[in-house]
């Protein structure tokens, strides 16, 4: 009898693979927020901050440890540029922690998202990458639709929670620019370091500076809210090595349109759990923001080919 051959395993392209874990990072860093936003009432962002970057750093060494990287992925020849990027990071971080306890979680998120709007204008000012009317054009929307989301944080007296909410719509607006300083100079670090350097020595640090916020109210969490401080640490962690992963499989600009997918986990579990229900202001900035920013990065796509492709022709440079 002839023998029996396994089925064969359907086909999935590299492209699909990396979209697909872009979407679960997507997924894991949603729940890292909601359980954020669950304790932020009783949590100072100090403390919210380092539980994130201390139990996140734990995912990270145990997949370098399944990919046989260890030590070798750790070592640098920038490391002055890993502080730059630890203080700017760890800033966004804790603007971004702090900034859930005033708003809902749609509002917030959607303010955030103009950090790659930000690293537009600072790749131009600090990298002197050249940034023309297309890219320019889809900023200046991008910033229209993040003043569309923070109008709605004005409204009402500042007596009755308008200023809350105001504040809080300036601290993600400061995570979101302090993200965009992050992507600079991580684009500086990877010319010459390995991303789990850049992820591990990150999270490392951020975890000793949240430690200066230590004589600034920590306080005793309890133990259902210390358990949500560390699935959330781990969450954040679980979040960074799928992105990675997926960065691995597709470029970042076939995949990167995809973060916005963590908009539709936010808005349902705002609701499922908060009941909170996105404003009109809010999706019609959101959308703005998103439509822009993905035009960024497809425009930035095309552009990377069209350069590729000079400098594959003859007489092009290499």
């Amino acid at each position: 009898m002839p023998s029996r051959q396994p089925p064969a395993r359907p086909y999935v392209s590299p492209t699909a693979k990396g979209v697909l874990l872009k979407i679960l990072s997507t997924l894991a860093f949603a729940v890292m927020v909601v359980l954020i936003k669950l304790v932020s009432d009783r949590v100072p962002p100090g403390e919210v901050l380092f539980a994130r970057a201390f139990f996140g750093t734990l995912p990270v060494l145990v997949m370098l440890l399944l990919a046989g990287e260890l030590p070798k992925a750790l070592r640098t020849s920038q490391p002055m540029g890993h502080v730059r990027r630890a203080v700017v990071g760890t800033i966004s971080m804790f603007c971004w922690f702090a900034s859930l306890t005033y708003l809902p979680l749609p509002d917030a998120t959607a303010i955030n998202y103009a950090g790659p709007l930000f690293g537009v204008l600072f790749a131009a000012m600090l990298l002197g990458e050249t940034v023309r009317i297309y890219r320019w054009s889809a900023v200046a929307v991008g910033f229209l639709g993040v003043l569309i989301v923070l109008s709605g944080q004005l409204t009402g007296d500042l007596a009755s929670g308008g200023a809350d909410r105001l504040m809080g719509g300036l601290l993600a607006l400061a995570s979101a620019v302090f993200a965009a300083l992050a992507m600079v100079t991580v684009r500086s670090l990877t010319a010459t370091e390995t991303t789990g350097a850049i992820v591990f020595y990150f999270s490392t640090s951020a975890s000793v500076l949240a430690l200066l916020s230590l004589p600034f109210g920590w306080v005793m969490p309890l133990p259902m809210d210390a358990l949500a401080l560390v699935i959330a640490g781990l969450c954040g962690g679980v979040g960074q090595v799928l992105m990675t992963q997926a960065y691995r499989y597709a470029e970042a600009s076939a995949i990167a349109p995809f973060d916005y997918v963590n908009m539709i986990w936010i808005v349902i579990a705002s609701y499922a759990v908060f009941g909170d229900v996105p404003t009109a202001t809010v999706l019609i900035g959101s959308a703005i923001v998103i439509a822009s920013s993905i035009f960024v990065v497809l425009r930035e796509r095309r552009l990377g080919i069209e350069r590729r492709r000079d400098a594959a022709a003859p007489g092009g440079q290499t």
